[in-house]
């Protein structure tokens, strides 16, 4: 009739959200929440810095009422474990002055090794920007390490000098050049050899080759500028400021006194080693126990300590994820949400709580999930046991339990933002025969009742249910075709009434809307509500679409995923304590034995970086020692005497797999990167005894006097030195709080495996250079004439 037809006159026309699949709370009140996540590359300090500053930037422009709370902020946790490591940045140097302090017992002459820690640091800091580096965990882990090895090689010379002018060298000048001629070439050695372990895990890809890469090459370019130091500044600084003891006064002072009995109580013991030495010389049985003890050692504590890929460390937060039975309406998951939430709130150490209906962390999104994020206070506030991370997780699940109908789990998040859902285990289960996903669910739970039979798993969950109550849409084609009526027709008209249609765009208020066409939800929540929906047939009629439309009850899952192309389930899990991740694994591979024929699994996130780092860990070890062994060829040039310092490894390899075990933590990547710098550091012992023992050997004394006397003339730099380094790990070893599980696992091992192996090793490496060196002399037939001695030595062989 001419006239006008609105849309307001036909249909309802309002301006809301896009979606109401979802809603959240932040603290108890109604929020919106937003995720942001950084690009591959970039920086994640600095992404967040930038963003706080844009976001109080817009703070200015809210609304009277609104607020904005940051519920995560990764930077938390990074900031307190820089701080922390920077912390004990400053106490390793400390620690490390004071033993050196007491061993040279002058100001002057520990001056020089201090010197050469701030030297080496800054020479580091500004090759790691050339490399791309940042300052991060692992670098700044790396130099807390460094701190130990960088005084190595000035202590060296500063000892070394010392004993030349304490023999009566004439003056500080000619000390130093005598003593360089003398360990010039074993710093060379030294330096060579603790680089070179590093370079064959610099080549590693992926994740683990990430903290392999920076922790090495830190550690590379510090040991070499400590080196250039002991060759250059360190005699130079010795020259300048040592000079002879005054004799008249060392006997005035307490603290003069205290080294007079230090000094007394070494040279005693120094005395008593050599004794010891000709023991070990006589009976090389001893030498053979100690070695094989050591192995065997390994071999059993490889097997018995538990394994891990990164430490699970107390990252503030603790993640929540909710389950409701399949079809839950999303009012029931809030109910659930803001149960958890009252109960939760009132923990001691938590701070705040933010939870999402409608959304799960594993599962995707459905009315029946739910999620929460629990805020935990500063790490300072939460220093009792029962504030901890571990102790809040089993109290929660405690909560949980007296929750009906839900299943709710709670966990860590992932050690390595990016890699995985969350803390603990994950697997995916493989149906390879392409069966039924009722099949598959059968199979998935049987294995997930297997998992949660075993004492070290905690949970193990899947969101795969085939109990979903759905509607399966049968169309009668032919009635269709017959009425002229398409099938997309019918496709596109019911997806308009009963879900939506995205039917354009509008510009307002500078920004660009979506418009979404459908039916109001009166009209649509039965299934007789389809009698309200007509469509248009080939004749030009208005028709029913029940009478092309059937809707059939039916029950299936949410949604279906696949893995390598086989539909799959994921299975994630956590272990009780005491337990690890590599136990979780060993668990996980029984039960998958079981599975049938037709099944497998594949494993997903940190756990496969887990499984994979572990396949890697047998090449870098192998690739290192292979690296040293030949530096020392050509060093020594000899393909023979290089064993007298590699079969001294494992004694030192044993005290770090040993500490470990009785410490109870794990043999993970910051544990095994503290063994390869072991076997640096106690190659480094070794090359200290043979090169000076060699020299002797070379001016022509006998095998056994070589042996004892470089053994005795360098086993005050090798105390010095190792327990340098040992002192300097102590803030890592008892470190407690932020970051504390990563300092504990490197620190413990690399300490525990230093002070065996150099407590023992300096007996056994005297008897393998005797043995090596003699075997060496005897097939190049350069035997150095001392017949008595090494006739002694074939008797004894």
């Amino acid at each position: 009739n001419g006239s006008y037809l609105r849309l307001k006159d036909v249909a309802g026309v309002e301006l809301d959200a896009q979606s109401y699949s979802t809603n959240g709370f932040t603290y108890g009140y109604p929020a919106v929440n937003m995720g942001i996540f950084q690009t591959p590359g970039s920086n994640a300090q600095d992404i967040i810095n930038e963003i706080k500053v844009n976001l109080d930037e817009l703070k200015k422009d809210f609304p009277e009422g609104l607020e904005l709370f940051i519920a995560y902020d990764t930077n938390d946790f990074l900031e307190a474990s820089i701080h922390k490591v920077v912390e004990t940045l400053i106490e390793a140097f400390f620690l490390v002055f004071v033993v050196v302090f007491i061993f040279l017992q002058d100001f002057r002459s520990t001056l020089i090794p201090a010197i050469a820690v701030p030297v080496a640091i800054v020479g580091t800091f500004f090759f790691l920007n050339i490399f791309g580096f940042s300052i991060n965990l692992l670098t700044l882990f790396a130099l807390v390490l460094a701190i130990g090895i960088v005084v190595d090689d000035a202590i060296v010379v500063v000892e070394a000098v010392h004993a030349k002018i304490d023999a009566g060298a004439k003056s500080a000048k000619g000390a130093t050049m005598d003593a360089m001629h003398e360990i010039s070439g074993a710093i060379i050695s030294i330096t060579l050899v603790m680089a070179a372990v590093f370079i064959p895990v610099t080549f590693i890809q992926g994740p683990t080759g990430v903290f392999y890469k920076q922790f090495g090459l830190t550690l590379i370019v510090a040991i070499i500028i400590s080196a250039v130091n002991a060759l250059t500044l360190s005699p130079a600084l010795c020259a300048l400021l040592l000079k002879p003891h005054d004799e008249h006064e060392k006997k005035k002072g307490f603290l003069q006194r205290f080294y007079n009995a230090f000094n007394a109580g070494f040279d005693a013991s120094v005395e008593r080693y050599g004794k010891i030495l000709h023991v070990f010389y006589h009976r090389k049985w001893l030498t053979i126990l100690f070695l094989a003890l050591a192995v065997v050692g390994i071999m059993w504590t490889s097997k018995t300590t538990p394994t891990g890929f990164v430490p699970n460390e107390d990252r503030g937060l603790i993640f929540v994820d909710i389950q409701l039975p399949a079809g839950a309406s999303i009012d029931r998951t809030n109910e659930v949400n803001w149960e958890v939430y009252n109960r939760a709130k009132e923990l001691p150490g938590v701070e705040g709580i933010s939870f999402i209906n409608g959304r799960s962390l594993i599962s995707g999104d459905g009315s029946n999930y739910g999620i929460a994020f629990i805020k935990l206070k500063d790490w300072k506030e939460r220093e009792s046991e029962e504030t901890s991370i571990n102790a809040l997780i089993g109290r929660l699940f405690g909560i949980a339990a007296t929750i009906p109908d839900a299943n709710i789990i709670f966990f860590s998040p992932p050690s390595i933002p990016g890699f995985g859902l969350a803390g603990g285990f994950e697997v995916n289960l493989l149906d390879r025969s392409g069966g039924s996903f009722e099949q598959l669910d059968a199979t998935n739970k049987e294995f997930i009742g297997n998992l949660m039979s075993n004492a070290g798993i905690q949970y193990a969950q899947s969101s795969f249910n085939t109990k979903y109550p759905q509607y399966e849409m049968v169309i009668n084609v032919p009635l269709a075709k017959q009425m002229g009526v398409p099938i997309n027709s019918i496709f596109s008209t019911m997806q308009g009434y009963i879900g939506s249609i995205y039917a354009a765009d509008f510009a307002r208020f500078g920004k660009q809307y979506r418009v979404y066409v459908q039916a109001l939800p009166e009209d649509r929540a039965e299934v007789g509500d389809l009698n309200k929906i007509y469509i248009k047939t080939g004749s030009g009629e208005m028709t029913p679409i029940t009478q092309f439309v059937t809707l059939k009850r039916v029950y299936g899952p949410q949604s279906v995923t696949r893995f390598n192309l086989y539909n799959s389930t994921k299975v994630t899990g956590a272990t009780n304590p005491g337990f690890s991740t590599g136990d979780a694994i060993n668990i996980v591979e029984a039960e998958a034995a079981k599975l049938p024929s037709d099944y497998s699994i594949a494993y997903s996130g940190l756990t496969r970086e887990e499984v994979n780092a572990g396949n890697q860990t047998v090449v870098i070890f192998i690739l290192c020692i292979i690296f040293v062994y030949f530096l020392l060829s050509a060093q020594y040039e000899s393909y023979i005497l290089p064993f007298a310092v590699l079969l001294s490894l494992p004694i030192g390899i044993f005290g770090a797999f040993i500490s470990t075990k009785l410490f109870g933590l794990e043999n993970n990547i910051y544990f095994q990167i503290a063994l390869i710098m072991l076997i640096g550091l106690l190659a480094k012992n070794a090359i200290l005894i043979v090169e000076f023992a060699l020299q002797r050997r070379r001016r022509g004394e006998s095998l056994f006097d070589s042996a004892i006397h470089g053994a005795k003339a360098r086993l005050r730099p090798i105390l010095m030195t190792s327990f340098a380094f040992i002192t300097g790990l102590l803030p890592l070893v008892l470190a407690k709080g932020v970051g504390a599980e990563g300092n504990n696992s490197i620190g413990t091992g690399a300490a525990g495996g230093m002070l065996i192996g150099t407590l023992l090793g300096v007996f056994v490496i005297p008897s393998l250079y005797i043995f090596f060196q003699w075997l060496q002399e005897l097939i190049s037939k350069k035997v150095i004439h001392h017949h008595e001695d090494d006739n002694q030595l074939e008797n004894h062989a």
